[in-house]
């Protein structure tokens, strides 16, 4: 059977290989150097590939969700929209959000002679594309990230259900109907905080980002590639260990590979000879670490 790249260019599609981003590509445009797994690769060539299924990605913070949709966008040239969650957050928002209280006020201002007429009537100055809604204005294809889609309330993801599947909205206050020119690419990302609705699940491709024991060293070298190869290996080994007790015991927050950077960030300040030595003892810098007291009391006593 051919690999999934070779049917999606068949198909007149481009495909995410997950090559690296240069160190020159991340000063610049402000990325993070990013090394998805095969099996995540595949995931993200499936939700090209389908079109109008999002790619809902689950796994603890710091492990790597929401940098995803940014290095796709760079790797196939794609513009990038992100939509921040928050809890007031509507699912309209990300659509378009209409100024009510902006008309309003110029409304009045114009019958004083403050404001013109043609100002208010226009609704287009009152009507501003969220996220989503300018990925389906795009004359290309977009990468959209919904980042955090948990923190919202429970009918949040239903009620982005239809946009999705029919690739359209309407603008109510104009009555008029958006399509997307293309479907963009939708990478949703979870915490896992609180249960999503089956009915959003069953439009979603999932992939679950397991903790990359395996890759922490390249992590970190891609982050810093002029680092000493045996203090990056150290480092790694004893932020690992630190890591596994935390998953056998009760910790509060399980150390992640975004405090795994910043804590070697500081080490790195110091001279090679001198952390690899303060390593062989107690890990330093541990507030960089540990988050909660009693987490700082039951690791580092068995440091």
């Amino acid at each position: 059977m051919a690999d999934l790249a070779s049917v999606l260019t068949a198909n007149g599609k481009q495909y995410y290989s997950g090559k690296p981003i240069s160190p020159q590509d991340c000063q610049e445009y402000g990325l993070s150097p990013y090394l998805p797994s095969t099996e995540l690769i595949k995931a993200v060539n499936l939700a090209i590939f389908l079109e109008k299924r999002p790619l809902l990605l689950k796994g603890e913070p710091g492990c790597g969700k929401t940098t995803l949709a940014q290095a796709i966008a760079h790797e196939l040239g794609l513009p990038y929209e992100a939509w921040y969650i928050k809890s007031t957050t509507r699912a309209r928002d990300g659509l378009y959000t209409y100024d009510a209280v902006g008309r309003l006020h110029d409304a009045q201002l114009s019958r004083v002679g403050k404001a013109s007429d043609s100002k208010v009537e226009n609704l287009e100055n009152y009507i501003k594309l969220g996220p989503l809604g300018r990925a389906f204005t795009n004359q290309q294809r977009t990468v959209v990230l919904i980042d955090e889609i948990d923190k919202a309330d429970i009918d949040f993801p239903n009620d982005l259900l239809r946009e999705l599947d029919e690739q359209k909205f309407t603008i109510e206050e104009k009555g008029e109907e958006v399509k997307a020119n293309y479907p963009p690419i939708v990478i949703v990302t979870s915490n896992d905080e609180k249960d999503l609705p089956d009915a959003f699940l069953r439009r979603c491709l999932f992939y679950y980002i397991q903790f990359p024991y395996l890759q922490l060293a390249n992590i970190v070298k891609s982050h810093f590639p002029e680092s000493e190869p045996g203090l990056v290996e150290t480092a790694v080994s004893r932020f690992s260990e630190l890591r596994q007790k935390m998953e056998k015991g009760k910790a509060g927050k399980k150390v992640s590979t975004s405090e795994l950077l910043d804590w070697f960030a500081v080490l790195r300040q110091f001279s090679n000879d001198e952390v690899l030595k303060q390593l062989e003892g107690e890990i330093p810098f541990p507030e960089v670490l540990l988050k909660k007291w009693e987490d700082h009391l039951r690791y580092l006593q068995q440091s």
